[in-house]
């Protein structure tokens, strides 16, 4: 899985998220997505790799600016111990 964080500037609250949240599935297949307007951030999980113009374009429609987007692999921890597993 890949977790792609995309910097927004103007969301102001759930709302803000949530329209966020609607472009980018639009835009994108993703697994998951979330936004924190407090951490100006969306959070992205995907199989494969999103298209950053895309996603850019897709968010900015909705008035919101996006100013980084970062892409790193992800492995989902399991079990309540999964965190000694490093």
């Amino acid at each position: 899985m890949i977790k792609t964080t995309v910097q927004v500037d103007g969301m102001m609250c759930g709302m803000c998220e949530s329209h966020v949240n609607d472009a980018v599935r639009k835009a994108c297949q993703v697994d998951k997505v979330t936004s924190s307007h407090g951490k100006g951030e969306t959070v992205i999980l995907s199989q494969q790799p999103l298209e950053e113009a895309a996603l850019k374009a897709a968010i900015n429609a909705t008035g919101y600016e996006v100013t980084s987007i970062t892409s790193e692999p992800y492995e989902k921890k399991k079990g309540i111990f999964s965190f000694l597993h490093k």
